[in-house]
């Protein structure tokens, strides 16, 4: 048997990983090991071969249009060359979260010729109305959801600010940032602020010469 034209016959896939914060890879190996783990588990139990593996790390797949994700567009020109057979990833959210755009990427891929394949959900089809209402509610869900994770960010954030705790970034002048005890929901000790006494004397100094001095902020 000719083992160079078995080899040619084997199923092409390529594999894209994506996840939408840097918190959330794997610093030891710049990569993202779980999503990776199961497309190979995945690959391997339908006797395909990956040739190709594209990662987006900190892309978030609601708030990033698909026209400004490199890797996506890469995966899309490679389709374009039928390079590959199969896309696959982890779960179909991968390949984005907006509801009005994501739907028509994953279908353009299929019209492509390409197969569309998640290891949870398993292959995306389209061959009735149904299967494509189906692909714009998973979509539609994987929007309200991020949506909804929003709101709840913001909202905790608000929280925190409000019981007049630090959030990080520039440190207002005026001000030290400074461990107090306080620790994050992992454990890991956070910093407060608190008066800086030297910058703290110039804030009063200038509050003091504005509001019984009349002062401008220009002529202080």
């Amino acid at each position: 048997m000719n083992l160079t034209k078995a080899k040619e016959t084997k199923t092409r896939v390529c594999c894209l990983y994506r996840v939408s914060t840097k918190g959330q890879v794997d610093k030891t190996e710049n990569d993202i090991p779980m999503q990776k783990k199961a497309c190979h588990e995945f690959a391997e139990s339908k006797g395909w071969t990956i040739i190709k593996e594209h990662a987006e790390l900190g892309v978030s797949g609601f708030k990033v249009a698909a026209a400004d994700r490199d890797e996506l567009q890469e995966i899309k020109r490679e389709a374009e060359k039928q390079e590959f057979d199969i896309l696959l990833v982890f779960m179909f959210d991968r390949l984005g979260r907006k509801d009005n755009e994501t739907p028509f990427v994953l279908k353009w891929f299929v019209e492509q010729g390409i197969s569309v394949w998640s290891t949870v959900e398993g292959e995306q089809r389209f061959d009735s109305n149904v299967d494509d209402l189906l692909n714009y509610i998973r979509f539609w869900q994987a929007s309200s959801e991020s949506q909804k994770t929003s709101v709840r960010i913001k909202t905790r954030m608000k929280q925190i600010v409000e019981d007049g705790h630090y959030m990080g970034g520039t440190v207002p002048f005026g001000y030290r940032a400074v461990y107090k005890g306080r620790t994050n929901k992992k454990g890991r000790p956070v910093k407060d602020l608190e008066i800086d006494p030297r910058e703290g004397e110039i804030v009063r100094e200038i509050f003091f010469k504005v509001a019984r001095e009349g002062y401008s902020a220009h002529g202080i």
